[in-house]
């Protein structure tokens, strides 16, 4: 699997991007009626039970608006906080901390909401099943949504399609479940091979073949069970699929290895952080 990077370079270049995009072509026109020698103190607060992820972007707002502003951090990236819990504690020019505000917040809350909603489904799960992402993620932000999934207790699937073989139902319709398999074996090259079925019958097809993960799609509990029963010795096992809060904790049961889940990145709520001077 490509592994992710999340350097200081990559942080600034996208807090660059989001402050362009709020202060183009004027910048704060609002904020700019205020005395520019005015210091002030500001907290960051949560407005719910979270876990905070993102502060190494909230913070790099601050400092690229203006580099006098100090960013004290209260709490680390990937902890449990409280509602009404201190974040930070930025302190600055007025007119600087309200440009800034709002891009900070929005890091904060979008990758705190991810950690939150994968963290969720990893105390479901248990110990024995990891909770993984998938590739359904915002393009071009696909690096910071899964840094997000590590940090709520999650594990990254594989990244972008050259990581891995993953022979999907689309595959299978344009072409032949065995003979894709056997291909994919032949041109391995040192990657793993992922191969997903939705019933017993293409499962019995592949069994003996030399691949490493079988993924259940959108398959019953019954059947699921089944499934992993035929194979669990020879093979990793995987589900996905409509697999939400409710019913994670039953999938898990199963015995399977791992779950993926694409809520976590493409629908995660984002956590209400506030501001207060």
């Amino acid at each position: 699997m490509s592994k992710i990077k999340l350097s200081e370079t990559f942080i600034k270049d996208r807090v660059k991007l989001a402050l362009t995009e709020d202060l183009y072509p004027y910048g704060d026109i609002t904020s700019n009626l205020l005395k520019k020698s005015e210091i002030i103190e500001a907290k960051i607060v949560s407005n719910q039970k979270a876990i905070v992820a993102g502060l190494l972007f909230a913070k790099q707002s601050f400092n690229q608006v203006d580099k006098k502003i100090r960013f004290i951090q209260k709490k680390r990236d990937g902890s449990s906080v409280k509602k009404n819990s201190v974040i930070a504690i930025i302190k600055g020019k007025a007119t600087s901390i309200l440009t800034a505000e709002r891009v900070a917040l929005n890091f904060l809350s979008h990758i705190s909401g991810i950690a939150t909603k994968t963290n969720q489904f990893v105390k479901l799960a248990g110990n024995k099943c990891k909770i993984c992402c998938t590739r359904k993620t915002i393009p071009n932000y696909r690096v910071i949504q899964k840094y997000a999934v590590k940090l709520g207790g999650g594990t990254n699937h594989r990244f972008n399609l050259s990581d891995e073989f993953l022979i999907k139902d689309n595959h299978i319709a344009s072409s032949d479940l065995k003979k894709l398999v056997s291909l994919a074996i032949k041109n391995k090259r040192g990657k793993k091979i992922t191969v997903e079925v939705d019933n017993l019958k293409q499962l019995k097809e592949i069994i003996g073949l030399k691949f490493d993960t079988v993924l259940f799609d959108n398959m019953n509990i019954k059947n699921l069970r089944a499934g992993i029963k035929l194979i669990k010795k020879y093979y990793e096992t995987e589900a996905s699929g409509n697999i939400n809060l409710k019913n994670v904790k039953s999938v898990a049961s199963t015995g399977v290895n791992r779950i993926s889940v694409g809520s976590i990145t493409h629908s995660a709520p984002a956590i209400d952080f506030k501001l207060e001077i």
